[in-house]
């Protein structure tokens, strides 16, 4: 990959020298990013890369009948980070195997030559590389070249931030009823159980969240009030971090969550055999084994932070798919821990339903089970 400082002089001579075949312009549409931006986009895209491999959740719920048909390259984390969805959806779409992959624009190896190559119609970046494009000025290098990039985000704000994403997507592509008809389903879903908690103002158990358990060794990182520290309050659990960490994530020493004694100790994993090979975490997700993860999260009722704590003495350990967590499908989340707060309360909610109705209705895979655990089945 050529330099940043380099990189210019380079792509002003792949397009003197005709290599660069840019696609023929038209009337272009002003649409608003997650960052408040103005950006001119010729619409629908029909050629598009993916900043972050995992916006396929949100894709596929649009271009249901073929999700990988306008993706002309994406970052790798999916293949990564989810292997289990991504192997899911290689059986039934193997061209996805032949999408061009990339680096990240954080830790920068994002190859801005190979991404301009590929004659996008627009980058979907998540806000979070906003810094990094900003300094390596990749936006400028791209706008002159026709290039437009727009940035979304099921992450740090996701409660506020999701269905504008959503009806962003929805705009992108021309599919603006499909993105309503899920932004209702996803409503819907969540209102049956903050309704619920609104009108029974149940006593609240005091929860841990334990973010990417079994990524590192590392503890006790977990979320403040946004992401799932807020699907925590939204499920009627009193999230203990929230006074804590003053962001969207950070860290707990031991201490701090041995004085605060959580009723209940959440830990949010995956499949993350590529980043920590025979690793502690519990791979809950699509198809998981739930003998072999319910094994793995008994090892976490051992960690010193948690020791005497009401969660160890009551066994009240529970793992739950990381990757809701950067996706529209929150609403799974937040069910699934009602489910386990107020078990009494929500005692005809099922979260696997919900899940199995968003596939039924939105998704091109089919539904497989394996998305959350708990130590008592």
């Amino acid at each position: 990959m050529l330099s940043i400082v380099r990189c210019g002089h380079r792509l002003a001579a792949l397009v003197l020298t005709g290599l660069l075949a840019l696609p023929a312009l038209a009337a272009p549409t002003t649409v608003t990013d997650l960052l408040g931006r103005q950006v001119k986009v010729n619409l629908p895209v029909q050629r598009v890369i993916l900043g972050e491999g995992r916006q396929l959740y949100l894709v596929a719920a649009l271009d249901t009948q073929n999700p990988i048909e306008r993706i002309v390259g994406w970052r790798k984390d999916l293949i990564q980070s989810d292997p289990d969805t991504y192997n899911a959806y290689l059986r039934i779409f193997p061209g996805i195997a032949n999408i061009p992959t990339f680096g990240g624009f954080e830790d920068g190896t994002f190859d801005i030559e190979q991404a301009i190559s590929l004659r996008p119609d627009v980058i979907i970046l998540n806000i979070e590389a906003q810094h990094a494009t900003e300094d390596a000025r990749y936006i400028e290098k791209l706008d002159a070249l026709g290039i437009p990039v727009v940035y979304v985000d099921f992450r740090n704000q996701p409660m506020a931030n999701t269905e504008p994403t959503m009806r962003l997507f929805g705009q992108l592509f021309g599919k603006e009823d499909r993105a309503e008809a899920f932004i209702a389903f996803r409503k819907q879903q969540i209102r049956r159980v903050t309704d619920v908690i609104a009108a029974q103002k149940p006593k609240r158990p005091a929860v841990f969240i334990e973010r990417i358990g079994g990524y590192s060794d590392d503890c006790c990182l977990s979320f403040g009030n946004e992401n799932f520290g807020l699907f925590v309050e939204m499920a009627g659990g009193n999230n203990i971090a929230k006074t804590i960490i003053p962001s969207t994530f950070g860290q707990l020493n031991p201490e701090q969550v041995i004085v605060a004694n959580p009723d209940q100790v959440v830990v949010t994993s995956a499949n993350w055999e590529a980043f920590a090979p025979g690793g502690h975490w519990v791979g809950v997700g699509p198809g998981a084994d739930m003998g072999q993860a319910r094994h793995k999260l008994a090892w976490y009722t051992q960690r010193p932070a948690y020791a005497g704590i009401k969660a160890q003495q009551n066994q009240a350990f529970h793992a739950i798919w990381h990757q809701f967590y950067n996706s529209p499908y929150q609403f799974v989340a937040i069910q699934q821990l009602a489910k386990w707060f107020h078990p009494s309360l929500f005692a005809d909610l099922d979260p696997e339903a919900t899940l199995r109705e968003l596939h039924a209705q939105f998704l091109p895979v089919p539904y497989a089970p394996g998305y959350s655990v708990s130590l008592k089945p």
